[in-house]
This record gives structure tokens, C-alpha cells and sequence, in this order.
């Protein structure tokens, strides 16, 4: 699979079971797996394959280099950003559901399945108040 969006443009092998899954990824130079996010339950870990890889915590930025390794637990605490160039492999637990964030354009994200449709992005801000749309007739 490929993705080539600007400042996220990648190449991915992807295996996955039923409670852990992991991709390899071939990043060029600035180019970025995903934006700045974390997931709740889910745990994921970053293997260093080749190249000198930058790796963005709630720690700051860092270069990494072939062998190194990092683990983000669920949680803010393991927000992350992975950016080229280099090629990683990062694996994760296979949990669904599970929600997470992305606090840079301060989004939310959920997954209630394992297709490419089972999977929404909203802004915090477009937020409704719980009881909006319910009329306690259905």
C-alpha cells in the first residue's frame, strides 16, 4: 500500500491477526506515517529498521537511528509522530473499539471495526450536547 499525500507520503507492508498487527514503512525524507496523535486502548511500539527516522513525543523530538526501539502506551502520554527518513516497523495491539486524539488539530478519532470504513475523524469543537436530537419517543 502507498500513501502520498503531501507530508505523508509513505510505502507500507502490513500483516495483521487477531490481537496484534504490525506495518514496515518507507518513509522519504520529512515525510510523516501519520499527524501527531495517540490512541486509547491501544499500545503500540516502534522498531527502527534503517535510516535515521525523527521521532516526536509529548518529550519532545528526536533522532533515531537502525535498532533503536519506543513504545507508546494508550493514552496522551503516547502521542507520537513518526517522520522519514527511514524505515520503521511499528506493531500494536488490535483493539476494537478504541478512540484517540490528535492534539495538534485537536480531533478526536474512533474505530468501532477493522475496515477502511470503521473509522471517523471529528473535531472537538463540532461536539453536541448528549441529550441534542433525543425526544424519548423512539
Amino acid at each position: 500500500m502507498e500513501r502520498d499525500r503531501p507530508g505523508f507520503s509513505w510505502r507500507r507492508k502490513r500483516i495483521a491477526g487477531e490481537l496484534i498487527g504490525a506495518s514496515l514503512f518507507e518513509l522519504g525524507d520529512g515525510q510523516k506515517i501519520a499527524p501527531y496523535h495517540y490512541e486509547d486502548g491501544q499500545e503500540e511500539w516502534l522498531l527502527v529498521v534503517s535510516g535515521e527516522p525523527t521521532l516526536r513525543t509529548p518529550e519532545g523530538e528526536r533522532t533515531l537511528t537502525a535498532g533503536d526501539v519506543a513504545c507508546f502506551p494508550a493514552g496522551p502520554d503516547g502521542a507520537h509522530q513518526v517522520g522519514g527518513p527511514g524505515r520503521v516497523l511499528i506493531a500494536s495491539t488490535q483493539v476494537v473499539p478504541r478512540t484517540g486524539g490528535q492534539p495538534d488539530s485537536d480531533k478526536l478519532f474512533v474505530r468501532w471495526g477493522t475496515g477502511p470504513e470503521d473509522f471517523a475523524v471529528f473535531r472537538r469543537g463540532d461536539a453536541v450536547d448528549y441529550w441534542e436530537g433525543e425526544n424519548g419517543t423512539a
